[in-house]
């Protein structure tokens, strides 16, 4: 038994040409952590301080990737399944309820110092 991801474009929900198969994985495990990538990545792109989990969920049912899990064998569908849209609602609210996370690389690599030397520019 295997599972296939599929992936569908949900700003092109309609046209099933858009449609790709992402892999296919031994196990449920495996397939629905490739899925929760997808969306994650997405999301991740779409947060930002300030904006609500609300705008961030709605960007994702308009412009985001649908994965979904399709049990590839000969026997009845046993696997849980997995839901893109209430994955992506849940993320949403865990992502934009995090404090901000600061981004500026050169405050990471040299932090400001009290009382540093500002080399002078030779203009008097």
């Amino acid at each position: 038994m295997s599972y296939h991801v599929l992936v569908d474009d949900t700003f092109r929900s309609t046209d099933q040409s858009h449609r790709y198969i992402k892999g296919e994985y031994e196990t449920y495990g495996a397939a629905l952590a490739v899925c929760r990538d997808i969306v994650d990545r997405f999301l991740r792109h779409e947060c930002a301080p300030g904006v609500p989990a609300s705008t961030v969920y709605f960007r994702y049912m308009m412009f985001g990737k649908e994965p979904s899990i399709v049990e590839h064998s000969e026997s009845p569908d046993t696997s849980p399944g997995f839901s893109a849209w209430d994955y992506a609602k849940a993320r949403c609210e865990e992502l934009c309820s995090r404090p901000a996370e600061r981004t500026d690389q050169h405050s990471k690599q040299r932090p400001e110092r009290e009382g540093a030397l500002v080399p002078s520019s030779g203009i008097t």
